[in-house]
């Protein structure tokens, strides 16, 4: 309904399941290469089909990991590497991405227009990236 000619506009509403499901198809994608048991900051190489991610353990507590997963392209003017840090849920069987290249805190949804451009459902479409690169990884060796 339009107030005094502003039309009004229907705020966005992010989908709580299919962000849930995101998250929980990205822990099973990532649990194929997690090592059982390593050490704070080592890293390692997931080798696939479509390239290689590199992934470095920077935190490790009883039900939560943080990771931080790079895939390396080449050196481009253009092109900056894709990296984002990812908290993996053990007791919730779901990996989130809280940070990614120069979003240092994914807010859940964002007023648009705004001054960093981006979209709505940011949160949503970095997670859904995170599962594209995860892919990489789905037939692969592990090299630490």
């Amino acid at each position: 309904m339009a107030i005094a000619g502003v039309a009004s506009k229907n705020r966005y509403q992010p989908n709580v399941s299919a962000f849930l499901a995101l998250c929980g198809r990205n822990y099973a994608l990532i649990l194929k290469w997690l090592p059982d048991e390593c050490e704070l900051n080592s890293h390692w190489t997931v080798t696939g089909k479509f390239g290689s991610l590199r992934v470095t353990l920077l935190e490790n507590t009883r039900y939560t990991q943080l990771i931080e997963i790079s895939r390396s392209l080449p050196d481009s003017l253009f092109l900056s590497s894709p990296k984002a840090t990812v908290r993996v849920y053990h007791d919730a069987q779901l990996a989130e991405v809280l940070t990614s290249q120069q979003i240092y805190r994914l807010q859940p949804v964002y007023d648009y227009p705004n001054v960093s451009m981006h979209q709505t459902d940011e949160k949503y479409q970095v997670n859904a990236f995170l599962e594209e690169l995860l892919k990489i990884g789905c037939h692969s060796q592990v090299y630490q």
